[in-house]
């Protein structure tokens, strides 16, 4: 499971993510795909964000269940607690 949460971003990378992503809400995309296919569309998402941001999160073995990554110059910067990211 992942989900990719946008502000701002240019219309070409939202059509981008609608064709790969479900749009729940406005600029919250959800799918399932593999870590390949994931790192793929985040690449996507660091060439062409520029002046939005965006916060992938998806599920893996950690100890909250999850992980995420932050891209755009407006963006909240995660820090590393105790083995715990926190924003």
């Amino acid at each position: 499971m992942m989900v990719i949460v946008t502000q701002a971003i240019p219309d070409r990378l939202r059509g981008y993510l609608a064709r790969y992503l479900v749009e729940v809400r406005a600029g919250v995309f959800v799918g399932d795909y593999s870590a390949r296919t994931r790192a793929t569309i985040w690449e996507t998402v660091l060439d062409e964000v520029e002046f939005g941001n965006a916060v992938l999160i998806w599920q893996t073995n950690t100890e909250s269940g999850f992980d995420f990554k932050t891209v755009g110059k407006h963006r909240r910067i995660p820090t590393e607690k105790d083995g715990l990211k926190v924003v």
